[in-house]
């Protein structure tokens, strides 16, 4: 589990605690499911930052998605004056919200907008709204990754820093409490996903690029 859900969710298990006692020895039945609804809810919360490992694919070229969830959105679009295909994944509130690095590679830069809200399925939200923007390099290419924040998750979390290497399926950072991801490739990027398939991060092959020379 991600160290940030002991913060969101013991004080939930130690309240829902709290409440339990109450009912317990003082026989009052709202106690009693007051407690449950806190016990569970905290539950659900902790549910949230869970961290399972992954078995990260090998192999040259190869891209992973850089988050779990499902695929709303491919198309082509410009980035920095340079062709890109995206492809956008939407993180429900079931899902895993770690964020992985899609290749191995240092971190160019890492850029954060402020922005809306929108909700994180609609198009307008890799767009407008609240996002975190960093770019991996390897010495065959560049991958681009967007957190973006939607209509519950305001709270964009990256734990790297640009001149950082990292590896493919390092873990990277978080969304809380689910949003969206893209990641923007090169065009010559021969793409194993289409819109509603289901990903998995650092163990989902997103594409297969140029292959390393290293």
């Amino acid at each position: 589990m991600v160290k940030e859900g002991y913060w969101y969710g013991l004080p939930l298990v130690l309240a829902g605690g709290l409440v339990l006692g109450f009912g317990l020895f003082g026989s009052e039945r709202f106690f009693l499911f007051a407690a449950a609804f806190i016990l569970i809810f905290a539950l659900l919360v902790l549910n949230f930052f869970r961290d399972p490992d992954r078995t990260i694919p090998t192999g040259s070229g190869v891209i992973v998605s850089p988050a779990d969830g499902r695929v709303v959105e491919v198309r082509e679009e410009t980035e920095r004056e340079r062709p890109r295909v995206r492809i956008s994944i939407f993180m429900s509130p079931l899902n895993v919200h770690v964020n992985r690095s899609p290749i191995a590679g240092i971190i160019q830069d890492v850029t954060y907008r402020k922005g809306s809200y929108h909700m994180a399925s609609e198009p307008l939200a890799s767009v407008e709204n609240e996002q975190n923007v960093f770019t991996v390099m390897s010495d065959a290419d560049e991958v681009v990754v967007r957190q973006i924040a939607g209509v519950l998750a305001r709270r964009i979390v990256f734990w790297k820093r640009p001149g950082d290497r990292i590896e493919r399926g390092e873990r990277v950072g978080m969304i809380k409490f689910g949003s969206r991801v893209d990641i923007l490739v090169s065009p010559e990027v021969n793409l194993c996903v289409q819109v509603g398939h289901r990903v998995r991060a650092g163990s989902s092959i997103i594409g297969i690029g140029r292959p390393s020379t290293t």
